[in-house]
């Protein structure tokens, strides 16, 4: 092996997802992984209603999703993204088009994961994939809760007119 595999392997590996799909599972991953791509603030990855066919894992920096600038108002940051977090996976999976914009923050790399690239995964590490399937899952879940949390939130503060207990 490379060491720009092992270092991609390792990046993987200390990513939330490697907590699903352990060392061996981004070593494989790491054999299918696609290009890094250094950005920079402002640029952005892919678009709203771009069709998706490649997700991401951040290597480095910050990305947001965004909803983007108006005439009746600027662009909204909705979430920031992090090291290791992974980005489009949702979109990637369902064959959907993107439902926000993805931009970097500032100087960023992402490393990504085309849909071509990971047939032969399929076939060759379907273990790999269903410990993938779980990560994704759990984020999911991660994010209903944090909607949820939000919402009762929300509906305390117009509930009580918004005075804190």
């Amino acid at each position: 092996m490379t060491d720009q595999h092992n270092d991609i392997a390792a990046a993987i590996h200390d990513a939330p997802i490697g907590s699903f799909v352990g060392r061996r599972g981004a070593e494989v991953l790491a054999a299918f992984a696609g290009e890094q791509t250094a950005m920079r603030a402002g640029e952005f990855l892919f678009h709203e209603g771009d069709y998706a066919s490649t997700f991401y894992i951040v290597i480095s920096g910050q990305l947001a999703f965004v909803k983007k600038a108006t005439a009746k108002r600027p662009q909204l940051v909705l979430h920031v993204l992090e090291k290791g977090d992974l980005v489009g996976e949702l979109s990637f999976i369902d064959g959907h088009q993107y439902t926000l914009s993805c931009a970097a923050l500032g100087d960023a790399v992402v490393l990504s994961f085309k849909v071509g690239d990971l047939s032969q995964l399929v076939e060759e590490h379907p273990r790999v994939i269903y410990d993938f399937m779980r990560a994704i899952i759990a984020r999911v879940h991660q994010t209903r809760a944090s909607i949820s949390r939000q919402h009762l939130e929300l509906a305390d503060y117009i509930a009580t007119g918004g005075k804190r207990q």
